[in-house]
């Protein structure tokens, strides 16, 4: 974006060649026809073959069973769509528009060109944001902008201009926002549709094309939740802010690489991965429906899991999950309720586990550092249903007698040399308790 953003410069870009001249309607395509073998023409005459070539394979015939004739000045003809099926056909692209307004809020009346000029930024920083949002490249010619999408544009500039954000971050936002929202709605449809397929008895094509008319009443009820949510979420995150500020959570994060002050990387978390056993010959033999529902298993208890001990789900990656953990403790819990949990489910197989308690860095939702690459090599040692970690983070747990520590002999870990790894379970008590 740069320092454009407030310049009211258009940029000198130029749109995609139109090949068709001004003013002229491009001329009509029609896909190919099925052609009927002459030989199969019977008696047909030469003038008469080159219609049937292009007629309906299987023509109607009158009563008395013969081909109806064909007037000597008939065009092409073309078979027709069965009635209903073209009739539904446009009831979907009907609905879909009438979806379209709703969604959108008003008409596309304007080019990009114009939804710059009006924000008075020029087209390259409008463009920036536009892709940190996940839009496609438009033409200079596409009319696919609506007042909305100014009134957008403004309020992202809005926040620049007054200085509560800076251009970088700026973008940054944005693309939290638009790579999330994107993920939000395939994942939506895609439960939705799996829902009909399952419980309406449809195919995958007609519950797409059922959805189109269920949306407009889901609309309002998910805006509302999403925008709950985020609040939400945004409260757990400033509390977890304070609650460090007042109780100098510093305290704990002895032993690995220095204070908050003069670490070279700025949060102290407990990192882990739950990988499953077995998943890449398990799905092979897998139909979809099947690996749907272990795969959507799977997800679905790793996120209950991490949730009620207090962490956060990272991301999924396959038949892998990443988490972090505010405390070592936090993060052992968690990690030995995931290994219990798949070793005492009949459908999901046994999972590997680690946790490795260091610091990270957090960038774009993602986190980084030699404690996640530590943590994801300890998961790929790990034996099926057990939780691994380093020798540092069973000092910060030693002494605590909910967990049993069982040194392992000395192991060589790509990038990491000789480290000593050291087998978690379960001590006193009865850990996470699980709904």
């Amino acid at each position: 974006m740069g320092s454009d953003m407030d310049d009211g410069q258009a940029a000198g870009e130029q749109g995609a060649e139109n090949p068709a001249t001004p003013g002229q309607e491009p001329t009509p395509q029609t896909a190919q026809l099925p052609i009927v073998n002459p030989a199969q023409a019977g008696d047909v005459g030469s003038a008469d073959v080159d219609r049937a070539r292009i007629a309906d394979p299987e023509p109607p015939r009158t009563s008395t069973g013969s081909l109806p004739a064909l007037s000597p000045d008939a065009g092409p003809e073309t078979r027709a769509l069965p009635l209903a099926q073209a009739l539904e056909r446009e009831k979907v692209k009907e609905s879909a528009q009438g979806l379209e307004m709703l969604l959108l809020g008003a008409k596309r009346t304007m080019r990009r060109r114009d939804v710059a000029a009006a924000a008075g930024i020029s087209l390259l920083s409008a463009r920036k944001l536009w892709r940190a949002l996940g839009f496609p490249n438009l033409g200079d010619d596409d009319v696919a902008f609506t007042e909305n999408d100014l009134e957008a544009l403004q309020t992202i500039l809005g926040n620049v201009r007054s200085s509560n954000l800076t251009e970088e971050a700026a973008v940054s936002i944005t693309r939290s926002i638009g790579q999330m929202t994107d993920r939000m709605v395939v994942w939506q449809i895609e439960a939705l549709v799996e829902d009909m397929v399952q419980n309406q008895g449809v195919s995958d094509p007609e519950a797409r094309r059922r959805l189109v008319d269920r949306l407009p009443d889901l609309i309002e009820p998910l805006e509302k939740l999403l925008v709950y949510s985020w609040r939400r979420q945004l409260n757990a995150a400033v509390h977890r802010l304070g609650v460090r500020a007042e109780s100098g959570l510093a305290s704990s994060e002895e032993g690995r690489d220095g204070s908050e002050d003069d670490a070279p990387l700025p949060l102290a978390r407990a990192v882990g991965f739950a990988d499953l056993v077995s998943y890449t010959s398990l799905s092979r033999r897998m139909n979809e429906r099947t690996l749907a529902q272990m795969v959507q298993r799977f997800e679905n208890k790793c996120a209950e899991i991490i949730s009620i001990g207090g962490g956060r789900l990272v991301k999924t990656i396959g038949d892998e999950v990443l988490f972090i953990a505010e405390t070592p403790q936090a993060g052992a819990q968690i990690s030995l309720a995931l290994a219990t949990e798949f070793a005492n489910d009949d459908f999901l197989p046994k999972a590997r586990v680690s946790v490795v308690w260091g610091r990270i860095l957090s960038r774009l939702g993602d986190v980084y550092g030699p404690t996640v690459n530590l943590a994801s090599r300890l998961t790929a040692l790990a034996d099926p249903g057990t939780v691994w970690t380093d020798s540092v983070t069973a000092g910060t747990l030693e002494g605590d007698k909910r967990f049993v520590l069982s040194p392992q002999p000395t192991t060589q870990v790509r990038g990491f040399g000789d480290i000593n790894p050291v087998v978690l379970s379960m001590g006193e008590g009865e850990g996470l308790v699980l709904d």
